[in-house]
């Protein structure tokens, strides 16, 4: 067990016990030495933990105390390296860019522990097929997302017959072969599916379209009978 998984540990123990509880009683409940209980209590408490009491009398965590936010179990740091591996394969140019510099600026401030556990994480993304190439920047797809305002859109169908579309950008969908511009349409007064790879021009308009995008979102994951995101 690391020592990061330990500190977690600890903590959940003590939260458990709203009354002094003997330094033996922590240890045995973790299964470490009383020695290396009495470090790993010393380390929360220079983290800022509000550990009262001493050994022979007990120990009480006092309320409100929460792990800094780069604190990390394993199975966390290995979900957030494949994400970000998978991002790094299969995004757009940007947000590849993006998930290999999240991935640094983690590895730079995390503990040493959680760096090796970053750094030598077995999880790995298999090969895909290739994606159509984009003819417009993702990166203006989703700021239109991000800030609720129309695109104007010059759109290929599978035919190859072109239209203009005045769009309200509602969501993004990364798919291994393929990705989907969700919006409501305005020249159909219903939510489409656009293949960004045949969007020819897309521009982002100083209008903001009359509903949240979390209202859209909703509405089309209903008529979608897609359930609701956990996250």
């Amino acid at each position: 067990m690391s020592r990061s998984e330990r500190l977690f540990d600890l903590l959940q123990v003590l939260r458990r016990h709203r009354r002094p509880v003997s330094g033996k009683v922590l240890a045995e409940e973790l299964g470490v030495s009383i020695r290396t209980l009495y470090r790993d209590i010393a380390s929360l408490q220079a983290l800022g933990a509000t550990i009262e009491g001493e050994p022979g009398v007990g120990y009480v965590l006092k309320p409100g105390f929460l792990l800094p936010p780069l604190m990390f179990p394993p199975e966390e740091i290995e979900a957030i390296v494949l994400g970000s591996r998978w991002v790094a394969a299969r995004g757009d140019e940007r947000l590849k860019s993006a998930a290999k510099g999240a991935l640094a600026r983690l590895a730079a401030v995390l503990p040493p522990d959680l760096r090796d556990e970053l750094e030598v994480s077995p999880l790995l993304v298999g090969p895909g097929a290739n994606i159509a190439a984009d003819s417009v920047d993702a990166a203006l797809l989703r700021k239109a997302i991000r800030t609720e305002h129309k695109l104007d859109l010059t759109y290929r169908d599978a035919r190859g017959t072109s239209s203009q579309r005045t769009v309200w950008p509602v969501a993004l969908g990364y798919f291994d072969q393929v990705r989907l511009l969700i919006a409501w349409c305005e020249r159909r007064e219903a939510f489409r599916h656009f293949r960004t790879d045949r969007i020819d021009h897309a521009e982002m308009l100083d209008e903001r379209y009359p509903k949240r995008r979390r209202v859209l979102e909703k509405e089309w994951r209903k008529l979608e009978k897609i359930p609701a995101r956990d996250i």
